[in-house]
């Protein structure tokens, strides 16, 4: 013990007290100051969280409602065809005028004389030319209805559109902005004559892609994805935990099993476009598989999500006590017995929760499937696996570089649908977990 006598008055006085005491200030105060790092950043994560999500979230939510016009079309002989010819040539009714018809019935509406050309133009850019495809189907369909006058719910042009959900500042000069002063008006009226209005935009979810950012959808994409999804579930998970079993459970512990656990951990590692280019090498070069296809976009991803699965699997197993084994062994049930009736059942919680997120990480890859071709511009949804296709993160790629203003709105609700498709499938291996998890 260290002393000092003090002068005054002759009294011994040990300091290790105090030298405690500044010791355990000390170790206090940087305990403090930890807890005050790790809550500033969580902080700052949560900050930029919220920044990214208000961003997406609030360039995004309109883009599922979508401005309609519902209007009395009279199919015209006229426009239609005038030479009554479709008897002997259906062509004629795939080639005719069909805007016209739309604009016709709007310029009616409105009261525009049917000689003044500048003012049937800008009426025209009241209607999205999507009308010219849903009216030929109509007829197409049954030619029984030209001549007749047919309430008609059509889409409003992407500037219309804009100008209604209030995304244009209609303070500035009319030659700085994409709507004119009279379209306005237009619009005004048509609103309060219950012909213009804003529905649920179901085509976001149905529709194909377009060049024309009011008909763009997602359908395309969506049922890619579906394919995608599938294709590896039903390749990935089957294989990853038969390889898992067997390195775990069957595998003799030599430097060959070490290997191939060390090239699957780098594997797993590996950036996602690496698999791509193998994918591009191996399945459409060498095997002859057709570009954009789900296929072999479910094929790369499979390679891609394999060390994932095989890593959760092996740690899943790992987990499941070694007293387990030993009663299944010492009951005579054999290896495989005692791996398939008792170890994988017991580990099947943890192999579910490793398959869904790496399905997940799977679904938001873009870079391997841009490689194999499946950012190309597919209008019609694929029937099956072989037909060209993209998927949901590709759609946004493609619509964030579109120059049309419009495609933001577009590209920021595709983001949400994806973000929506992830949050449920972490939530559902969340809950897996939690639901048959046990504790040793």
């Amino acid at each position: 013990m260290t002393e000092i006598v003090s002068q005054a008055s002759g009294q011994i006085i040990s300091t290790a007290p105090v030298r405690r005491d500044i010791g355990i200030r000390r170790r206090y105060a940087a305990e403090r100051r930890f807890r005050f790092y790790g809550l500033a950043a969580i902080a700052f994560g949560l900050v930029f969280l919220f920044l990214l999500l208000w961003s997406v979230v609030g360039k995004g939510y309109t883009a599922f409602w979508q401005t309609e016009l519902t209007l009395p079309i009279t199919f015209s002989q006229e426009v239609i065809d005038p030479d009554n010819k479709r008897e002997t040539d259906p062509k004629v009714l795939q080639a005719a005028n069909y805007p016209v018809l739309v604009r016709n019935a709007l310029a009616e509406k409105l009261g525009v004389a049917a000689n003044d050309r500048t003012a049937l133009r800008q009426v025209s850019g009241l209607f999205s030319d999507s009308a010219r495809v849903k009216l030929r189907d109509m007829v197409m369909s049954d030619p029984s209805i030209i001549g007749k006058t047919l309430p008609v719910t059509i889409l409003a042009s992407a500037n219309i559109d804009s100008a209604f959900k209030g995304q244009f500042d209609m303070t500035v000069d009319e030659s700085s902005r994409r709507v004119s002063d009279r379209q306005v008006a237009w619009m005004d009226q048509l609103v309060e004559e219950g012909v213009l209005a804003s529905g649920f935009n179901t085509g976001l979810f149905v529709n194909g892609n377009s060049s024309r950012p009011e008909a763009a959808g997602l359908g395309v994409a969506l049922v890619g994805s579906l394919y995608l999804m599938g294709i590896v579930l039903v390749l990935s998970l089957p294989i990853g935990v038969a390889a898992s079993i067997y390195l775990e459970e069957f595998a003799p512990k030599n430097r060959l099993t070490d290997l191939i656990e060390v090239n699957i951990n780098n594997l797993a590692a590996v950036p996602s476009i690496v698999y791509g280019l193998l994918g591009l090498a191996v399945f459409i070069n060498f095997a002859g598989l057709p570009r954009s296809a789900p296929l072999v976009g479910g094929l790369v991803l499979t390679l891609m999500t394999l060390p994932t699965i095989i890593i959760a699997t092996r740690a899943a197993l790992r987990a499941v006590p070694p007293s387990i084994r030993a009663a299944a062994l010492g009951l005579g049930a054999s290896k495989m017995q005692t791996t398939f009736h008792h170890v994988l059942p017991l580990a099947m919680p943890g192999i579910l929760t490793g398959t869904i997120i790496g399905l997940a990480h799977a679904l938001g890859e873009t870079a391997p499937l841009l490689l194999i071709g499946m950012v190309a511009f597919v209008a019609n949804i694929p029937a099956t696996p072989l037909d060209p296709s993209t998927a949901l993160p590709v759609q946004i790629y493609m619509w964030a570089n579109e120059a049309e203003r419009a495609f933001v709105e577009r590209t920021s609700g595709a983001i949400i649908v994806l973000l929506v498709f992830l949050i449920i499938m972490n939530l559902g291996a969340i809950l897996l977990r939690r639901r048959f998890e046990r504790r040793w």
